[in-house]
């Protein structure tokens, strides 16, 4: 009999989590949803993050409150929501430094395939080559030309050390072999008034850094780094288009939960976003910032991020980059 009351007693308990379980998800969400942004308020992710919020709290029917949790290049707001407890109420909403940090930095707190889980990824920007007018190029053909005639004499400008656009440019000098120098900026703003004196020949930019400097030819648009041309300059080719094959750079923004969390909750979120996504006011939003929305399973989404990782690790390594002292 003592047996026998173990096992019902064990059967009843598996019963009781099945049922918790399912009857969580089934309920899921009754309280409001932080989302996790790892930057300071007023930049891209901050205005992208609280835009999805709005749009994703309506599409669930509970609150989705953006969080600023600025620190160490976006390390601080990741370590609190790998920590997190995985019930779907704590998101995180990052960009491709969350997959250049583990090889960038010494060490991070967290371990970024074992501790997160990619729900959707969000938005795709990608970025466009500028070079100053003193360079006297028209084309990208003509830029890796002079670069390669002129080895040494190439400047590059980017946001900070280990940022998107650095390794963008870091890429650019293995692919093609030019020698350029880094120059990082405490923001990506400055780096065109020096660029239009030429005393910075190049940069990698978002589109909507670049625009106000483009339309008026104060620097000049060559090539865009996505798959497909972008219409903001539908008349410059990709870089894949002008010979470098495989050459894609993309400021993505991925949601991101703690590993663990329940598959029947992560679909709900999933398709909660994929909803959002749609609303043509997001769209609106977005493209403000140059960005358009994108959305994935999280299969899709989890190989995206391991394929990232593994593409700047390589850049990473081969260009011995090394995080800026303090």
């Amino acid at each position: 009999m003592t047996v026998k009351l173990r096992m019902s007693a064990i059967a009843a308990a598996i019963g009781l989590t099945l049922f918790s379980t399912a009857s969580f998800a089934q309920s899921y969400p009754t309280k409001p949803i932080k989302l996790v942004l790892p930057y300071s308020p007023g930049g891209v992710v901050d205005f992208i993050g609280r835009t999805l919020g709005q749009h994703l709290g309506e599409a669930l029917g509970q609150p989705v409150v953006a969080e600023n949790r600025p620190g160490a290049g976006g390390i601080v707001g990741t370590d609190v929501v790998a920590r997190a407890i995985p019930d779907g109420y704590t998101l995180l909403l990052m960009d491709p430094a969350i997959v250049i940090n583990p090889s960038l930095q010494e060490s991070v707190p967290y371990d970024l395939f074992k501790q997160l889980d990619a729900v959707s990824v969000v938005s795709s920007s990608p970025l466009v080559l500028v070079a100053a007018p003193g360079l006297n190029v028209k084309t990208f053909d003509e830029f890796v030309a002079y670069g390669k005639a002129n080895p040494g004499k190439l400047n590059f400008a980017s946001a900070g050390i280990g940022t998107t656009p650095h390794l963008a440019g870091e890429m650019l000098k293995q692919t093609t072999g030019i020698v350029a120098t880094h120059v990082p900026y405490k923001g990506i703003g400055a780096s065109y008034t020096d660029m239009m004196s030429n005393k910075v020949q190049f940069s990698f930019s978002s589109i909507a850094g670049a625009l106000p400097f483009t339309t008026d030819n104060r620097v000049l648009a060559l090539a865009t780094t996505g798959e497909k041309r972008n219409e903001v300059f539908p008349d410059k080719p990709t870089m894949e288009e002008a010979g470098l094959k495989g050459f894609n750079v993309d400021l993505w923004l991925t949601v991101f939960a703690p590993t663990g969390v329940p598959a029947d909750v992560k679909s709900k979120l999933n398709a909660a976003i994929a909803k959002a996504l749609t609303s043509p006011e997001l769209k609106a939003g977005f493209a403000k910032v140059g960005a358009s929305p994108r959305g994935t399973t999280s299969e899709e989404a989890n190989a995206f991020i391991k394929a990232d990782y593994e593409k700047w690790k390589k850049v990473v390594t081969e260009g011995k980059i090394k995080p800026a002292a303090n």
